[in-house]
């Protein structure tokens, strides 16, 4: 039998090896979050962050109070972004799981036990009865479970950013769909012009037949560009009724209720220059990533600590009676232990568990470049798009005008006979189509704003 003195230095020698081998797999020196920052860095202008322009949300572009209260009624009603803000509410409660393994756990206990007995007169003595109320507190000495406490706190803040992040992109959502439907509009009346056109081109063509200064198949072509007009007009009242539908879906409804359609494009409010002057870290996509880095070197730390002994508590009081009242700790025994648990061999499930936390901080420092690397593109996808459309604009403009002169011109000169019908026609189809054309410019320009504002980090007010 080995003596007490041999016993404590066996358990010591395993305390300090178990010490050891937890010091020696000290997590990895490499701080990802401090990697973030500086790849961050470059790309932001602290500059701007006292700029009013910084003060503006994503709404504000437009200025336009209808488009404002059909924003809230989405961010109200949308199933998608609700499932997300109960994301975010579960992850609330998920802290505060975490959080409770922190503090000591209080149990009570009663139990009542019965025992057959053949004496009668023992009848009144055959129940027992004991209670107990035991403390189990696992001391937090290295401080891995305020570690994973903080990671749940990050998880929290990266939950919020995320739900901005999709709160903000439903509202782009929804004020594209608002722009695309008035396009669509301006394309039905552009279409009703050409129809009513087309109409009093084929009258005009018929009449001239009657008097015998024109051609049968100048009727037909006439009347076949009339119904090509008509079967367009179609389509485009399809798509708007689509359009409306689809934003009846963004904001979380059936049906559009009391929608009072806008026939206008709205003004551009903030001027294009002071744009690129945003600073990227507003974007609350990257910053849940770079919370998501933090999430995870917390737990990786964490995940080190493990393999450090641990140790907890734990009193209790019991007391046994035979009657309920008198075991519910009137005259209790009490107990306190102390326990000291170490890790020596696990066959490698902690240090690999430290590996996994370290590679998924890793994975999560990937997942913020990505992120950062896409924003930077969508802002300058945009700033491109934003030159080119209004260079494009520009000349659709001029040769619209000049269309319309040609136009003129050609309506007298058929009068005359000096050109022929499909001459006009042509014309006519040509001036029609710039219009069109440049009043999907005009949206393509609009909803251009709004996808560069989402990209500089523009949004809906928390």
């Amino acid at each position: 039998m080995p003596t007490s003195t041999t016993t404590q230095r066996l358990a010591a020698l395993c305390l300090s090896s178990a010490i050891l081998v937890g010091c020696a797999a000290t997590p990895n020196s490499h701080s990802y979050a401090d990697q973030a920052r500086r790849d961050f860095a470059p790309i932001t202008n602290t500059t701007a962050e006292k700029s009013e322009a910084n003060l503006i949300s994503l709404p504000d572009l437009i200025g336009s109070n209808s488009l404002n209260a059909l924003i809230s009624r989405a961010v109200d009603a949308n199933p998608s972004l609700q499932q997300t803000l109960l994301t975010l509410k579960i992850s609330q409660m998920e802290r505060r799981q975490t959080g409770a393994a922190r503090l000591p756990e209080l149990d009570a206990g009663l139990n009542a036990a019965k025992q057959d007995t053949k004496d009668s007169s023992a009848a009144n003595n055959d129940t027992s009865y004991s209670g107990s109320l035991t403390l189990n507190w696992q001391l937090d000495v290295w401080g891995k479970l305020n570690d994973r406490y903080l990671a749940a706190a990050k998880d929290i803040a990266e939950q919020q950013a995320l739900y901005q992040s999709a709160k903000d992109a439903l509202a782009a959502e929804v004020i594209t769909a608002w722009l695309n439907s008035i396009a669509l509009g301006h394309a039905i009346d552009i279409e009703s012009q050409r129809h009513s056109s087309l109409e009093q081109t084929a009258k005009f063509i018929e009449n001239r037949y009657r008097s015998g200064l024109g051609k049968l198949e100048d009727i037909d072509t006439a009347r076949s560009a009339v119904y090509r007009s008509k079967a367009t007009m179609a389509e485009y009242a399809e798509d708007l009724a689509r359009q409306r539908r689809a934003l009846s879906q963004l904001l979380g409804q059936s049906d559009l209720v009391d929608y009072q359609p806008t026939t206008h494009y709205p003004d551009v409010l903030l001027p294009i220059e002071a744009l690129p002057n945003q600073n990227l870290q507003r974007r609350p996509d990257l910053q849940a990533a770079y919370l998501a880095i933090e999430a995870k070197a917390l737990r990786s730390k964490a995940a080190y600590k493990d393999m450090l002994p641990s140790l907890s508590l734990q009193a209790a009081l019991t007391d046994s009676a035979t009657s309920l009242s008198s075991a519910l700790l009137k005259s209790p025994a009490w107990s306190l232990l102390g326990q000291l648990v170490a890790p020596i061999y696990r066959g490698g499930e902690l240090r690999a568990a430290a590996k996994i936390a370290d590679l998924e901080t890793a994975q999560g420092y990937q997942v913020f470049r990505e992120a950062l690397l896409t924003a930077v593109a969508e802002v300058e996808d945009a700033l491109g798009s934003e030159q080119e459309l209004a260079k494009r604009q520009r000349h659709i403009t001029d040769a619209l005008a000049a269309a319309e002169r040609t136009e003129a011109q050609y309506q007298s000169k058929y009068r005359a006979g000096l050109v022929d019908i499909l001459d006009l026609l042509s014309v006519q189809q040509q001036n029609y189509d710039l219009a069109a054309q440049l009043d999907n410019l005009i949206y393509q320009r609009l909803a251009n704003r709004i996808t560069l504002g989402l990209a500089l980090g523009l949004g809906v007010q928390a």
